[in-house]
């Protein structure tokens, strides 16, 4: 498999998971699911400043969230969801965080 139909099965998973409305986007509402332990998984785009990927690193570590520094751009992020710039997003839903992780970690898992 391609590293592109990696990517697409990815941006499919998470717009599936926002349109479930399981995915909180932003960094207000990320920072309150991660705080609230409905986060089952975080994620923060690779150009997120410093500050933001450090309090979110420290947050996650510190409620057992797993946390991904993902490998594409706030605009990328958001583009998966159909919204504009997305810094940081969570999962609160175990099933897609899972497979979302499966996708990240590898690509190619079942499930």
């Amino acid at each position: 498999m391609t590293e592109k139909t990696s990517d697409k099965r990815l941006g499919s998973m998470i717009g599936l998971a926002y349109k479930a409305g399981r995915i909180r986007s932003g960094g207000f509402a990320a920072e309150e699911s991660v705080r609230s332990g409905t986060a089952k998984l975080c994620m923060v785009s690779g150009d997120t400043s410093e500050g933001t990927m450090k309090k979110f690193k420290d947050m996650c570590s510190h409620k057992s969230i797993p946390m991904v520094l993902m490998d594409i751009s706030k605009e990328e992020l958001g583009h998966m969801m159909g919204k504009d710039l997305r810094s940081v997003v969570t999962v609160e839903d175990e099933g897609f965080a899972k497979r979302i992780l499966e996708l990240i970690e590898g690509g190619n898992a079942c499930g």
